[in-house]
């Protein structure tokens, strides 16, 4: 008996047909909570859209509104096989070394003269470039200057289609990484690179020639002003040449970027301004 009762009053909870109460509740007072949550979750809604909508208003499609998580840019090489930027072959084995060339190959075809020109300009050297906006008006998409694949000379792969990874003596491409509004230099003074032996590999690295003359990275290509606004950028180069580097060794080499506003180095990025790589080329005897 009492479980018949206990049955009969849980099926009169669920719906009770003397009160028409379903779930102890009648439909109106099921229909004003329902309501309640319909505004309420609509007001939550509405004011996430219209706090979006604020923040939104305060971005530019072109430019950072802020940019603190990188201000001094790293150095990277090209070609390198994996991340831990190591180039190791064999002269007389054409397969260890032929890759490296591809790589570069792939690398420069958007250095090509002819592209160059139809990309972008002929700047005035050794001076920045600067395209300002003029108030609220946006002086986009903005314009880019030329960085030609014959500015490596021997490097380019125009002359030596091997870059001379075939007699001992590769050509490595460094690139600094793209930092928004960055004026790499001071008083006139451009950026400019230089490599040299880490640890106790002084006496292995040999004679290194820079191309362009020095090393340098020219202040007409900067600023950079993003992906967007700058949509036909080249990033500057400069190309190594190991000349006489030392066989059958592993030689660790530093790669350091020189600016009197761009430090190398930090407790934070212990990377920034310089690359660090190990080359080792093999021959058979």
């Amino acid at each position: 008996m009492a479980k018949d009762g206990d049955k009969s009053e849980w099926k009169e909870f669920v719906w009770n047909p003397r009160t028409r109460e379903f779930l102890g509740r009648t439909a109106s007072s099921w229909g004003l909570i329902f309501l309640f949550y319909l505004v309420f979750y609509i007001f939550l809604a509405g004011l996430f859209a219209l706090t979006m909508y604020v923040m939104l208003q305060t971005l530019d499609d072109h430019k950072p509104t802020w940019q603190d998580r990188l201000s001094t840019p790293g150095l990277v090489i090209r070609p390198h096989a994996d991340e831990t930027f190591e180039i190791v072959y064999t002269i007389q084995e054409t397969e260890s070394w032929d890759m490296y060339a591809q790589t570069l190959d792939k690398f420069l075809s958007a250095y090509n003269n002819t592209v160059q020109a139809q990309k972008n300009h002929q700047c005035t050297p050794d001076q920045y470039f600067q395209q300002e906006d003029s108030g609220d008006v946006k002086n986009n998409p903005k314009r880019s200057c030329q960085f030609n694949r014959t500015m490596l000379e021997i490097c380019s792969g125009l002359e030596d289609r091997y870059y001379g990874y075939q007699d001992g003596r590769p050509c490595i491409i460094i690139k600094l990484n793209r930092v928004i509004g960055l004026l790499p230099g001071k008083n006139g003074q451009a950026p400019f690179v230089t490599c040299g032996p880490k640890k106790d590999d002084s006496d292995k690295i040999g004679e290194i020639a820079y191309f362009p003359e020095n090393g340098t990275f020219n202040l007409m290509y900067y600023p950079y002003y993003g992906k967007k606004a700058q949509v036909n950028y080249s990033q500057p180069l400069v190309a190594i040449k190991f000349l006489n580097i030392t066989l059958n060794e592993d030689v660790n080499i530093e790669c350091k970027i020189h600016a009197n506003n761009i430090p190398t180095g930090s407790e934070r990025d212990k990377f920034a301004g310089r690359v660090s790589f190990k080359l080792r080329i093999n021959t058979i005897f």
